[in-house]
């Protein structure tokens, strides 16, 4: 029997609301839903994430994961393995510049998993992963 899973809710900056609507409306493709001058509402996944206006940015920091810088904060998908590969050829096809590129980390291991990270617009870093088990999603 599988268990509904409670949804998220969570809030982002960003500098500019029209480049907010292209990326998660067009290029990832999420549903706008409620809206103002100052914000946009989005279905992400069935999770309530909103983009607030707000041009100050904090320092980035990162973290090694895996060989690679991995960027904190950061926020993003599990998806299933088709949808994580037609999401990052959407991307290329669009010229985003990745931070990480689409790769397979843990190949072999506990927790195998494609991943990609890349920053929206306003530099909020997202990443986007596939695990073939999702048994695998907590392993250690």
């Amino acid at each position: 029997m599988l268990m509904e899973l409670p949804r998220f809710h969570l809030a982002v900056p960003v500098d500019d609301l029209d480049a907010a609507r292209h990326f998660y409306g067009d290029l990832i493709g999420c549903a706008q839903g409620r809206s103002s001058d100052r914000w946009i509402d989005w279905n992400l996944h069935g999770h309530q994430f909103v983009t607030h206006l707000a041009p100050a940015r904090a320092e980035r920091v990162h973290n090694p994961v895996d060989g690679h810088d991995v960027p904190v904060p950061h926020f993003g998908l599990i998806l299933a393995i088709p949808e994580f590969h037609e999401l990052a050829g959407r991307f290329r096809e669009a010229g985003t510049a990745f931070v990480i590129e689409p790769y397979l980390r843990f190949e072999g291991q506990p927790g195998e998993q494609w991943t990609m990270f890349l920053l929206d617009p306003a530099g909020n870093a997202l990443e986007f992963k596939a695990f073939a088990d999702d048994s695998q999603v907590f392993a250690v």
